[in-house]
């Protein structure tokens, strides 16, 4: 991945793919950006209580910048279907310490991922330069100030109803009509409070508050979503609605994830959020050589 200084501005063919985060200016490319994710919680769903100590946590996340992450993304509250909000002093002695620690040992950017204003704002002091909310910026009224006043990166992602009720019974009349609705006036609300547009980055929210049927329909028309003007990232890796299409179970998901992820790279899809770097991005470099091969063959 390409970082620019901010003393160095992007030429014009750059800056129509680029994700400003603080100081940092990340470079959209051909592949998507590969985001790394590190849950410091006891009770994620797919990998609680795999790194909820501090040296451990550390490990991970070195070992997912090794694995070719090309941002690591840090929660201390787990957002599984069902889960229960922490406190805001655990959230944040579970998450600060990691981010200052791997901050200080790489140059990965580093993301929050948070509802909380207060644990966004400890983390960006920490070494964080990317707010993902899950809430889209509305759980806490102090976010978006945050957002505007940090000129951090922001992810925008949509969930219907909260962690404890989003799966109780998703219900939309046309799911990707609807969130693109739903992000059209986020968006608004976004560039009116000062975010800058550069900043903001899309997330339909795979497994937040939707069906399996209602996941397949958003990751089969990420164009829709691009249409927007902005980035778009999924976060689909070992989740739930994978278990429904090829009835496996959670420790047989990855050739499921893997397989989602080649299909939203073909549809230029700019991040993608995973667990498992490294079988990842050897997949979508092989279907990258591959197509590549296949077009130039065709000229």
């Amino acid at each position: 991945m390409n970082i620019l200084s901010s003393d160095s501005p992007p030429s014009q063919s750059e800056s129509q793919r680029i994700w400003k985060c603080a100081s940092e200016t990340l470079v959209l490319g051909e592949l998507p950006l590969l985001m790394g994710i590190l849950n410091v919680t006891p009770d994620s769903f797919s990998d609680g209580g795999e790194a909820t100590e501090l040296e451990s946590a550390i490990r991970k996340g070195l070992q997912l910048v090794e694995d070719g992450a090309d941002i690591l993304d840090i929660g201390g509250e787990s957002t599984r279907p069902g889960a229960e909000p922490v406190p805001l002093e655990t959230e944040l002695s579970r998450v600060i310490p990691v981010i200052e620690a791997l901050a200080a040992r790489t140059t990965t950017p580093i993301s929050i991922d948070t509802t909380k204003a207060e644990v966004a704002r400890q983390a960006l002091q920490a070494g964080a330069i990317i707010i993902n909310d899950i809430s889209g910026l509305t759980f806490d009224p102090a976010m978006i100030p945050l957002a505007v006043e940090s000129k951090a990166g922001v992810i925008c992602m949509h969930i219907q109803g909260t962690p404890q009720t989003m799966q109780e019974n998703p219900d939309y009349d046309d799911v990707v009509a609807d969130l693109k609705s739903w992000f059209q006036l986020r968006i608004q609300a976004l560039l009116d409070a000062g975010v800058e547009p550069e900043r903001i980055v899309l997330d339909p929210g795979v497994g937040f508050g939707k069906t399996a049927d209602h996941n397949l329909q958003i990751l089969s028309q990420i164009a829709s979503f691009q249409s927007l003007g902005y980035p778009v990232l999924i976060g689909h890796s070992r989740k739930r609605f994978l278990s429904k299409l090829l009835g496996r179970s959670l420790e047989e998901r990855l050739a499921g994830t893997i397989g989602v992820s080649v299909a939203l790279a073909n549809q230029g899809v700019e991040i993608l959020r995973l667990h498992d770097i490294a079988a990842n991005r050897d997949a979508i470099a092989a279907w990258q050589a591959i197509t590549s091969r296949s077009t130039s063959s065709l000229k």
